[in-house]
């Protein structure tokens, strides 16, 4: 049987959300084309995160199933929490009848805490900082069967600082800050739990051998088989030396599109040949990814 192709890190937006968001009067807001964020105001492509767009792409580069989330850097956690949890309810709500739609081909993250009938929960990662919110979080989604999914939240670059700041060093210096958290305290408490980090927890495989100058003992890392990184954003030299320190059943396919362009990252995977390219874009998502 051949497995299906997998994208685990795409953001898909209801149609409920984006009218929540044009009638904010503060960060996060959407005016037409423009969304503005802690982070500043940008140029965004509302189709681009629609089904109709998700759908074709997911057709043009042979995918069967998207994994989909609410991008946390939109900075929703920062919120009050009445806030927060009203934006947080029209996405579940919104993204889990786009799913019900999509006849199988969408499976969603559950945004601000886990809920049932999703594939798990996306969380800043941030959020893996906080022992407390982390035994909740594991706990529950262990029994739930569901998979973490760690994602960078808004960024805080400097002032002055130029645009690629806060994609380029402060989300992957918050990505590494989450995964040495959980090293240190959830690696061995939930081992049957799935941990997916984007983006390569921001280059933490390239730390192994400086973490083991510092006294870490590196076996929890490598060993861990429950913990993924996504591939999102990476080229070549990246994946292979991260298929180096873990092997070819630790990696995933993730896009990040819209906010990436697909057909770049899956470029890259397929040059690393059909072996490592079916472990990353099928034979590992499957077995994080019910049918």
């Amino acid at each position: 049987m051949t497995l299906r192709r997998i994208d685990l890190h795409r953001h898909l937006w209801p149609a409920e959300l984006a009218a929540a968001l044009a009638a904010r009067q503060a960060a996060p807001y959407l005016r037409g084309g423009r969304l503005t964020t802690s982070e500043g105001t940008f140029d965004i492509d509302l189709e681009a995160h629609g089904i109709a767009r998700c759908l074709d792409q997911l057709d043009a580069s042979g995918f069967t199933t998207a994994v989909v989330s609410l991008q946390p850097t939109l900075g929703i956690e920062r919120l009050p929490a009445a806030e927060a949890a009203e934006l947080f309810t029209v996405y579940n709500d919104g993204i889990a009848r786009v799913a019900a739609d999509a006849a199988g081909r969408i499976r969603a993250l559950a945004a601000g805490a886990p809920r049932a009938g999703f594939a798990g929960v996306c969380v800043p990662a941030a959020a893996l900082l906080d022992p407390a919110r982390v035994e909740i979080l594991a706990e529950e989604l262990t029994a739930r069967s569901q998979i973490l999914f760690v994602h960078p939240g808004p960024g805080d670059p400097p002032a002055g600082a130029p645009d690629w700041w806060a994609p380029g060093i402060d989300y992957t210096a918050q990505m590494q800050a989450a995964y040495g958290a959980w090293l240190a305290h959830g690696v061995e408490r939930w081992p049957q739990l799935p941990v997916v980090f984007a983006i390569l927890a921001g280059g933490a495989p390239f730390q192994i051998e400086r973490l083991q100058s510092r006294g870490v003992d590196t076996r929890r890392a490598t060993g861990a088989a429950n913990v993924y990184f996504d591939t999102a954003s990476y080229g070549r030299l990246a994946l292979e030396l991260c298929l180096a320190t873990f092997g070819v059943t630790r990696l995933v396919y993730g896009s990040d599109a819209p906010v990436l362009d697909p057909a770049v990252s899956l470029s890259t995977i397929n040059a690393l040949g059909k072996v490592t390219s079916d472990a990353i874009l099928r034979n590992n998502a499957a077995a994080l990814v019910a049918a």
